[in-house]
């Protein structure tokens, strides 16, 4: 199975559930008995390297990206797009690769990174015009600002000229080639093009785009994705995508569950050992839920925006403004009684949720481990690696993909620049 370990037991990645803090959290933990078998089930998403925290001297600014890469980059982008861009550039050299492709590529952070900070030829394909637009201003920015510095000191000298990442705008579809995401930049006219596909939480499908892009296309020659929003896959198309899995009695996820995988579970380990009133908004979120399907029952799943200091909001102040976030109408006739009745039961709701939070690991691990089977079913190498500290950023593991082997160098991929 390449280098990854399918199965790891007692991982250090996961967190265990809170014993002190809300009253819910020993409830969930004496209710989860199958804690430990989740536990030792899941990947481990604990990064190997070991270095002081890029945050310490100032929690907003990474003390390993420069300034200018630092400006309109929120921390957590800060550290992803280092930590990715970093292995993409080794990936890169060991490969031979000539120009990445950054696929669902936002603002482009990402790409300006790997471009103006590490000098690679990149391509940023995104399907929002205004996000493309926004990218393309923040790329003369940066060059101005660059351009600005080295004027202000001539003793750094950078070699050759600075090119920003190729804006492209273009929506990706999962089950076509995309011929745009192929079409090379530049190319060697001894050897033709070779790409590497890259995608800093590419949404549900859109990473299973990338896969299938890298299995069918022999131009693409390497692969660093890390997926995100798994409740947004296909079903049938996004999961299961290998035999293996495919072949497992029960494999299937339910919408549930995909969603479950999606949650921050370190963050939500500290909420509960603080105790905070930020907690009620299960609560809160469980009662709206009874009020849509009261009044419009084929509503299911409505996305709720986030609604700010919900902790200061009364039950019905919080469900008016949910009916208003989702299409209908906020002064409905309400049962304050029986919101308050479900208010009663904010501790088994966040018990609930809690339990629910265990298995989020294990079901993310089976979701990965059918993307690593895909490949190596088919001849290639792939692994799994942890790229991330999931404090500040939980989907953390990065599936590296190459056609030819690359041995031990695998190990380096995910090892700190000095």
């Amino acid at each position: 199975m390449g280098h990854t370990p399918l199965l790891v037991a007692g991982s250090t990645g996961w967190t265990e559930p809170a014993t002190a803090g809300h009253a819910a959290a020993g409830d969930a933990q004496r209710r989860g008995s199958g804690q430990s078998t989740a536990y030792a089930l899941a990947f481990t998403r604990t990064p190997g390297f070991q270095t002081p925290s890029e945050f310490l001297e100032n929690p907003s600014q990474s003390s390993r990206l420069t300034a200018p890469f630092r400006k309109h980059v929120r921390p957590k982008k800060q550290h992803e797009i280092r930590r990715l861009g970093e292995l993409v550039k080794k990936l890169s050299d060991l490969t031979g690769c000539t120009q990445v492709v950054d696929v669902g590529s936002g603002q482009g952070h990402l790409s300006r990174f790997m471009s103006l900070g590490l000098g690679l030829t990149v391509k940023s394909i995104e399907g929002d015009q205004r996000l493309v637009e926004r990218a393309q201003r923040l790329d003369q920015e940066l060059l101005q600002t660059l351009e600005k510095e080295e004027k202000r000191n001539p003793k750094v000298v950078h070699t050759g000229p600075r090119h920003p990442p190729h804006h492209v705008v273009r929506w990706v579809d999962p089950t076509a080639l995309c011929e745009e995401l192929l079409l090379p930049l530049e190319t060697s006219p001894q050897s033709g093009a070779r790409l590497l596909l890259t995608g800093l939480h590419a949404c549900g499908d859109l990473s299973v785009a990338l896969l299938r892009h890298f299995s069918c296309c022999p131009e693409v020659v390497a692969l660093a994705s890390v997926g995100c929003c798994y409740m947004k896959l296909s079903d049938p198309g996004g999961y299961p995508l290998s035999q293996w899995v495919a072949g497992l009695p029960g494999c299937e996820l339910p919408y549930r569950l995909r969603e479950g995988a999606c949650h921050a579970l370190e963050e939500y380990a500290e909420r509960l050992q603080k105790a905070g009133p930020s907690l009620r908004t299960h609560c809160y979120r469980a009662a709206l839920e009874t009020v849509i399907r009261g009044a419009q029952p084929e509503l299911r799943r409505p996305g709720v925006q986030g609604i700010p200091r919900v902790h200061e909001l009364k039950i019905e102040e919080y469900v008016q403004r949910g009916l208003q976030r989702v299409g209908l109408d906020p002064h409905l006739p309400l049962n304050v009684a029986a919101l308050r009745a479900h208010q009663a039961q904010e501790n088994r709701v966040v018990a609930f949720f809690s339990l629910a939070l265990l298995l989020a690991p294990l079901v993310e691990t089976l979701i990965l481990l059918d993307r690593l089977l895909y490949l190596q079913e088919q001849g290639f190498h792939a692994e799994l690696l942890p790229i991330f500290s999931p404090e500040l950023s939980p989907r953390n593991l990065v599936l590296v993909a190459t056609k030819g082997p690359l041995g031990e160098a695998f190990s380096l991929l995910e090892t700190e620049d000095s």
